[in-house]
């Protein structure tokens, strides 16, 4: 409509020119055709959506394998879903490989004593027969098979596994040299790039679902180095482990996690970044396990309530809420209340990221560490260690004073309560008896059994120092304070609204 109306116009207007200019109307319809036309933004060539993904999936599905599992079962009172992150309800984060979807009968989901059986998705990525799927999979598995696209099913063994990020690298025996592919780059995928999911979601196996790179850096409290790549192609259970691939045909992730009320896909997944999986899976397959840098200190956001009460300058960063001892941290001079920037020139914005960047560091490389420590900056030099088998190190956990404005029953530490609520020696606080229900503290997570250990990084020994804290806090005209609080050995700040 909007086409014939303006064909008409020019006609028009044509027709005018014509009587007044006379010969001038045919100069004038050259003009018109040989000026360039408005151009509208161009997209990026290189994910431009083909007309087909046909050739893409003829390509790299070959590569594509079902893992099947065994294990024997003595008893289960229940059903369950392995993997779920702690404190989600059982319909939020699921974990997927071949476990009933919900409203199946309760005896479906509560297999006899006997055998279970559990399905998931892998890829080759070498024609020896290493296969990549999730750790979470293979779960205590005693039996694990592969089947490869034609059928064949070859007797799989555990060469690694890694459950910090899971991932699990497996080994096949076959006659002839495999089909696989091969890693891309997860930093040059970008937000609105095609992806493609092959995997064997509900036993379904070769199955092929199309879609888009939603977003990067999804935490999903799955784990200590959260960092996923979420994407809207279709994936549901039974595909973790199976690839992510770009237009190129390479594998920029691994789908590992979904969001689902429901149980099946809404269009929100999540893989794990090709980059981390090259980084785990090398040396998976080098020494069986995974190496990773430590620096030993426990960490939290700087929250806005916490900013303001410490008069921070940025909200940015993580913040040091203890420093374990004989940790490289401790010797590097690194204190409680700082708040790292920077750590081996690269940003730290959020608390999360920092466990991530130490842990792909190798043990014994020298870094440079920016804090700012009381609002003033500084860097200082710190020595990465290798981290322990039972590590107490940067974890972002989420955050948790005589009854009286804030809600709390306080009574000095005795050394018989210094044992059982792991304080360490030398170290005074006030043990929290009793919280008060809808108290500032029962809002902000404090609960009977926590010790104070100080007030705006000032130490408290006794329920009269943190009066006298309040108090001061109050003549400072201050809004807040922060409260630092032991629990059961881990430390964190936590920021308390003063009433007015």
């Amino acid at each position: 409509m909007l086409h014939d109306s303006f064909s008409t116009r020019r006609r028009i207007i044509g027709a005018v020119t014509s009587v007044f200019l006379g010969g001038a109307l045919l100069g004038a319809e050259a003009v018109a055709e040989t000026a360039p036309p408005v151009q509208p933004p161009q997209a990026a060539p290189s994910q431009q959506a083909p007309f087909s993904f046909a050739d893409l999936v003829e390509r790299v599905k070959p590569a594509v394998v079902n893992v099947s599992t065994t294990q024997k079962v003595e008893r289960r009172e229940g059903p369950s879903i392995p993997g779920l992150p702690p404190g989600f309800p059982e319909e939020f984060f699921k974990r997927f490989f071949g476990e009933q979807p919900p409203g199946a009968e309760p005896e479906e989901q509560t297999p006899p004593p006997g055998e279970a059986h559990a399905l998931g998705s892998g890829f080759v990525i070498d024609p020896s027969g290493w296969v990549v799927t999730n750790n979470h999979v293979i779960g205590e598995a005693e039996e694990i098979s592969v089947t490869l696209q034609d059928g064949s099913q070859l007797e799989a063994t555990i060469k690694g596994r890694d459950d910090k990020t899971d991932i699990a690298l497996l080994k096949v025996e076959p006659k002839k040299p495999l089909p696989f592919v091969s890693f891309g780059d997860s930093e040059k995928t970008r937000v609105g790039d095609w992806v493609v999911a092959v995997g064997n979601p509900f036993g379904l196996g070769g199955t092929v679902t199309a879609g888009i790179v939603s977003a990067h850096g999804r935490n999903i409290n799955a784990g200590p180095y959260d960092d996923f790549m979420q994407i809207d192609a279709a994936i549901n259970r039974g595909n973790s482990g199976g690839p992510t691939f770009n237009l190129a045909g390479e594998v920029v992730g691994v789908n590992t996690a979904i969001y689902s009320p429901s149980g099946g896909s809404i269009g929100i997944g999540f893989a794990i970044p090709s980059n981390m999986v090259k980084m785990v899976v090398s040396e998976l397959r080098e020494k069986g396990r995974v190496d990773r840098g430590w620096l030993g200190v426990q960490i939290q956001d700087v929250t806005p309530e916490i900013a303001s009460a410490l008069d921070l300058p940025t909200e940015k960063g993580a913040l040091i809420a203890d420093v374990l001892p004989d940790g490289p941290a401790k010797a590097a001079g690194f204190q409680q209340g700082d708040i790292i920037v920077s750590f081996a020139e690269q940003p730290i914005e959020e608390a999360h990221t920092l466990p991530r960047v130490v842990a792909a560091l190798p043990a014994g490389k020298s870094v440079p560490v920016t804090v700012l420590r009381q609002g003033n900056r500084q860097t200082l030099e710190v020595t990465i260690g290798k981290m322990p088998d039972e590590p107490q190190v940067a974890a972002a956990e989420p955050p948790a004073e005589k009854k009286g404005e804030l809600g709390m029953v306080l009574s000095r530490l005795t050394p018989d309560l210094r044992g059982q609520l792991k304080v360490a020696e030398g170290v005074d606080g006030v043990v929290v008896h009793e919280v008060e229900p809808g108290s500032e503290a029962a809002r902000k997570g404090i609960r009977s059994g926590d010790v104070i250990l100080s007030i705006n990084q000032k130490a408290v020994a006794g329920p009269a120092e943190v009066t006298s804290a309040l108090e001061q806090a109050k003549k400072d005209n201050r809004k807040s304070v922060v409260v630092l609080v032991n629990r059961d050995g881990s430390q964190r700040f936590v920021a308390l609204e003063l009433p007015a």
